[in-house]
């Protein structure tokens, strides 16, 4: 399973001690960190900024940072995040109006570029975005808090995104899935084409803050 990809979600961990949580996770395992960021407007929940991610830097973590903007508009947090040292933003295609454009932002300013479809959000803009995407973000919850379960009807969405991207050759764009990614349904979103997977709850929430095991115990899952 090297070739999966785990994105460590700090919406769940100990914003009190959040360098050490990051290293912490790293350590065990983790490739990527991942924020949710969130405005209170695109959804109903407000979280973290680009202060966060430059403090992250500051502190010395240098793994890739996944920056996920459930944010309305989304240029300005673009050039923030770009700045503040994020490697990966992903946008939502409602939240622009010229979604071209903001994808060129992200790759101007240095940034791997991703887009993101909610639940009922078609798989259209894949049609005229793709040659301009490095990951392609399922959710399978809808956007806004942690914790969610997971939607069973993602998996179907999962495995039409990686015909498509198998079907235009453009297997290198990483397919992440973000929302309820658990052990006991890890394997089947595999199996469904995914390689990326945001993962809070399950890693920060797991007893005696054991990141080690539980990663190790999802790598461990055969698909």
């Amino acid at each position: 399973m090297s070739k999966i990809k785990i994105a460590a979600s700090i919406l769940s961990a100990d914003f009190a001690r959040l360098g050490e949580e990051c290293t912490k996770v790293l350590a065990a395992g983790a490739d990527t960190i991942h924020f949710d960021v969130m405005d209170n407007h695109y959804v109903p929940n407000l979280t973290i900024g680009p202060l966060v991610c430059k403090a992250l830097r500051d502190f010395g973590i240098q793994a890739p940072i996944d920056v996920h903007l459930m944010t309305k508009p989304v240029d300005n947090l673009i050039h923030d995040f770009a700045k503040a040292g994020a490697t990966y933003i992903t946008i939502h295609p409602e939240a622009t109006e010229h979604i071209d454009r903001s994808l060129q932002l992200i790759h101007d300013l240095g940034c791997l570029a991703g887009l993101a479809f909610n639940p009922v959000t078609p798989l259209d803009y894949l049609d005229y975005s793709l040659e301009k995407l490095d990951l392609i973000l399922i959710m399978s919850v809808n956007p806004g808090f942690a914790g969610q379960s997971f939607i069973p009807g993602s998996l179907q969405k999962i495995q039409t995104v990686r015909k498509i991207l198998e079907t235009r050759q453009k297997t290198k764009i990483l397919l992440e899935v973000d929302g309820g990614v658990k052990v006991n349904n890890f394997t089947k979103i595999a199996a469904a084409g995914a390689d990326t997977f945001v993962i809070g709850s399950e890693i920060f929430n797991t007893p005696n803050k054991n990141y080690t095991a539980i990663i190790s115990k999802i790598r461990e899952l055969k698909i």
